[in-house]
């Protein structure tokens, strides 16, 4: 079980937003403090594209090259493409603050390869934490979002990638989209400092109801979600957090 889990319900959207974008800053600001620098894996999506725009509006003058930015996944496109979790970022970020581009380590999907992909990634990972073999990457953020199917990063339920246990990033074949996903795995997710879940909107009242308060097995991936010696946070509005009942 995680050290903590805290739930926060904001009213609407925009409270979600800059709730979200404070709990960011006071990581970094206590991250950088402790060790020089803050590392955050982000997540796609139009909940996370609204924070990061909130980000590069209210926060433009932060400290920005202390922070190091990746991706909890990705999509197997190129960094153009209109699915790409990277062009979303340099798009609503990126491209409004002053950070330097040796700071951000995307994905390079636009390898044919998707599983080469997974490999130079986590390589690059293990390079920048300093890693042996063997040991995991602790982020102090990683930041997530829960799918209609309670998938979380691309960790869809029944797909392989929910049983690996050794690797940081891997390819995961998801069958609804018929097209690979490159992801980090739960060994990632469970190391982190802070885990931090955004959910918003009516449409996922349902979804957010099984995830936190039922007993599903086997779990949704969301549910897997457990920080060992870190943080669980589920910032929700009150539209998703409708059919709670505690």
């Amino acid at each position: 079980m995680p050290t903590t889990r805290s739930i926060e319900v904001l009213a609407n959207p925009g409270d979600l937003f800059h709730a979200a974008a404070e709990e960011f800053v006071s990581l970094a600001r206590t991250a950088i403090g402790a060790q020089g620098r803050f590392t955050v894996a982000l997540s796609g999506g139009s909940t996370p594209k609204a924070l990061y725009s909130l980000l590069a509006a209210s926060y433009a003058n932060f400290a920005w090259n202390r922070v190091f930015l990746f991706f909890g996944d990705e999509r197997h496109v190129p960094p153009t493409h209109a699915d790409s979790n990277y062009r979303m970022v340099n798009e609503s970020l990126l491209s409004k603050i002053t950070i330097p581009a040796e700071n951000v380590f995307r994905v390079l999907a636009e390898n044919p390869a998707a599983a080469a992909a997974a490999s130079d990634y986590e390589t690059r990972i293990q390079r920048f934490f300093e890693l042996k073999p063997g040991e995991f990457p602790r982020f102090d953020l990683i930041l997530l979002g829960m799918g209609p199917d309670g998938h979380t990063a691309s960790l869809f339920p029944g797909s392989t990638a929910l049983d690996e246990q050794s690797r940081l990033v891997v390819s995961n074949w998801v069958a609804k989209f018929n097209t690979h996903r490159i992801t980090l795995t739960f060994p990632v997710l469970n190391n982190a400092h802070e885990a931090m879940f955004m959910t918003s909107g009516a449409d996922k009242a349902d979804m957010l109801h099984q995830v936190l308060e039922g007993n599903n097995t086997p779990p949704y991936p969301c549910q897997r979600v457990q920080p060992s010696d870190g943080k669980l946070l589920w910032m929700i509005d009150e539209p998703a957090a409708a059919k709670l009942t505690r």
